[in-house]
């Protein structure tokens, strides 16, 4: 039997990533230009823009899979050129090993960093735990619902103690109270963990109730970055400044 205690207190502090006159995309074929943007150790950043404005090329490029056409990026003032397992990617699809169970999943990432199996085995069922899929560790990943392969993705990705979690679109594909489910786990299970969060979404109550801040995309740039009001809580959707961001957030997506 295991619990919440059982998981291992994270080892690291979340990361500073930056990009300074940055410009983004394929070569020959740029999706941002000019890009400044500070992502603070252990915030919740929310990406907001249109269908093809650059939200996933941005996340991919912070994740090291795209190289930069232009500019600098940096992780903690250090160039950052490749992937690392500092920096944990979370998907729309839940892309679980389909031949691993739930626990099999989790225990993947610590088995790469070399953990013992017993102590792989601890952290797996215990991160399990935390997201309320205790009772389905040994289940496939077929056999559960979305909102099921979408805990255990999240139980996956931080698992590792990655510095850095880089989501895009991840409850997109959920149905409404689902996902509003995953809204309130995300925050409950970061919480503690002190890690840095990107977080791509086209949903603008999304990004305001999960992001400290939100980055504003559009017409190739980045529009903006606003800071959210406090305090994250469902009530407060009718607080006059979170109805002014809202409503700025909707007209810089042209809604």
């Amino acid at each position: 039997m295991t619990s919440s205690s059982d998981v291992r207190p994270p080892s690291r502090t979340g990361t500073r990533l930056a990009l300074r006159g940055a410009a983004l995309g394929r070569p020959g074929a740029p999706v941002l230009e000019r890009v400044d943007l500070d992502v603070a150790p252990g915030e919740i950043l929310t990406v907001v823009g249109s269908s093809g404005c650059g939200k996933s090329t941005l996340l991919r490029t912070l994740a090291g899979l795209l190289p930069l056409l232009s500019g600098e990026i940096t992780q903690d003032g250090r160039s950052l050129t490749a992937p690392s397992a500092e920096r944990a990617l979370v998907f729309q699809e839940d892309a679980l090993l389909p031949w691993r169970t739930l626990r099999a999943n989790v225990e993947l990432p610590l088995a790469i960093a070399g953990l013992p199996r017993a102590e792989r085995l601890v952290q797996a069922e215990a991160w399990l735990g935390r997201v309320g899929l205790a009772e389905h560790a040994r289940r496939w990943p077929h056999r559960v619902s979305g909102g099921q392969r979408q805990r255990a993705q999240l139980a996956r990705a931080l698992a590792a103690d990655p510095r850095a979690v880089l989501m895009d679109e991840p409850f997109g594909a959920l149905d409404a109270q689902t996902r509003a489910g995953m809204q309130d786990l995300l925050v409950e299970v970061l919480r503690g963990t002190g890690a840095t969060v990107v977080f791509v979404t086209h949903d603008v109550d999304e990004a305001l109730f999960l992001g400290d801040r939100v980055a504003l995309l559009g017409a190739g740039r980045l529009i903006a970055v606003r800071e959210v009001p406090r305090p994250r809580e469902r009530a407060a959707h009718g607080d006059p400044a979170r109805i002014a961001l809202r409503r700025e957030v909707l007209t810089s997506l042209g809604s």
